[in-house]
């Protein structure tokens, strides 16, 4: 196939729309089974280097869950906790932990379920049934592997009435080492960032703590892979293999901190055990059972404990988080890694990624107050890396 013909572009008046080599060569891909939008190809597309070079890095599988051209999640297959598999709904499908590719989905879905509603999914490796299994009952757009095993394509197939969106990419391909695309009719080309993220970038620690564990180099290394796949400016916290916040397209560096340590606080505290008790009635659907658990963590729009409206949700009448337990909680926890895709300008990016249990962070330096971020790094006894590469991606 040379080419395929799109429904449209990223919006319905914006036709006609396809995607071709532009030296006349076959796509390397397959479309198994749906009809992929323009918004589902670049999603599959940037997705799929992720978890390739995650793969790449660690030898194990790996999994991403993308949403407008940016990862709600991303992870490396480890096993999870029977905690973890409870938080990520995850905890009902025998042999999650008997499959590396299904660990590492579970992982990435489970990371920021709210953003992962109508994802696109990327594998690293041929997709197995368990994961099939997991994917299945998502509500998701679609997925790209190197290929599927027969049980998890007749699985697959079966989603959206037979309308899902499965994709095989030949795990073979290498692009080209130019790349170019348009702005208002105005070409741009640029070498694509090939840039190899390993522990040598992670050599020099400039604070005094100089003790990178091999958890947090493996970290910090998620944590930067996933920037260097997410829309600028960006922030990734990264525990256990996996990220855990996301933070992207933001203007300001510190907003990006904040959005990603509040993601990441959401995850962590889907393990409260408050949270993990929450006596749901059986008819709520997984979907509204995130919207509800998000509300409980962050008391959003909807006070779902208030009477008249648990009754919605709940069998009983749930006692609330308490802004004091939250923050009880989330002090109690350390270890975590955050990687940043720019230089910190201010320590202020420091002080909210220490409310996260940040105890690692990656970045590439070169702010004229470097001197002031690593002092407050020192602060908190953080071990802190200067990168000396910048990861932005527009």
């Amino acid at each position: 196939m040379k080419e395929f013909e799109l429904k449209y572009g990223c919006n319905p008046n914006q036709k006609p729309s396809k995607i071709y080599m532009a030296d006349g060569s076959e796509l390397p891909i397959e479309i198994l089974c749906g009809r992929p939008g323009y918004i589902n190809f670049l999603d599959a597309f940037n997705s799929y280097q992720l978890v390739r070079e995650l793969k790449d890095a660690f030898g194990i599988p790996a999994a991403a869950s993308f949403k407008h051209v940016s990862p709600a999640g991303a992870a490396l297959g480890l096993s999870l906790s029977e905690k973890l598999l409870k938080a990520v709904f995850a905890d009902d499908i025998e042999g999650v932990n008997d499959s590396p590719l299904a660990c590492a989905y579970a992982r990435a879905r489970g990371t920021d379920r709210m953003c992962s509603f109508g994802d696109w999914v990327a594998l690293s490796d041929i997709c197995d049934k368990t994961t099939a299994l997991l994917l299945k009952r998502e509500v998701s757009d679609g997925v790209i592997a190197p290929g599927y095993t027969d049980e998890a394509l007749e699985i697959l197939k079966t989603k959206k009435k037979g309308n899902y969106n499965i994709v095989k990419i030949d795990p073979t391909y290498v692009p080209a080492s130019q790349e170019t695309k348009q702005v208002y009719g105005i070409t741009f080309e640029q070498g694509r960032n090939n840039f190899v993220i390993n522990k040598e970038l992670l050599s020099n620690v400039v604070t005094t703590n100089k003790n990178l564990t091999d958890e947090a180099i493996r970290d910090l290394i998620v944590a930067l892979i996933t920037l260097k796949y997410t829309q600028s400016n960006s922030v990734c916290y990264a525990v256990d293999g996996q990220a855990i916040g996301v933070g992207a397209g933001q203007q300001s560096r510190i907003h990006c901190t904040r959005l990603a340590g509040t993601k990441a606080d959401t995850w962590q505290l889907r393990q409260h055990d408050k949270v993990l008790n929450l006596p749901f009635i059986d008819t709520l659907g997984r979907a509204d059972r995130d919207n509800v658990i998000d509300g409980y963590i962050n008391k959003n729009e909807e006070d779902v404990c208030a009477d008249g409206i648990w009754q919605k949700y709940f069998t009983k009448q749930p006692e609330p988080l308490t802004d004091a337990e939250a923050k009880e909680y989330l002090a109690s926890l350390s270890g975590v890694s955050l990687g940043s895709d720019a230089f910190f300008p201010f320590g202020d990016n420091v002080e909210r990624a220490k409310k996260s249990g940040v105890s690692y962070i990656a970045q590439p330096g070169g702010s004229i107050r470097d001197d002031l971020v690593i002092q407050t790094a020192d602060k908190y006894g953080m071990a802190m890396s200067f990168t000396g590469m910048r990861l932005f991606h527009h």
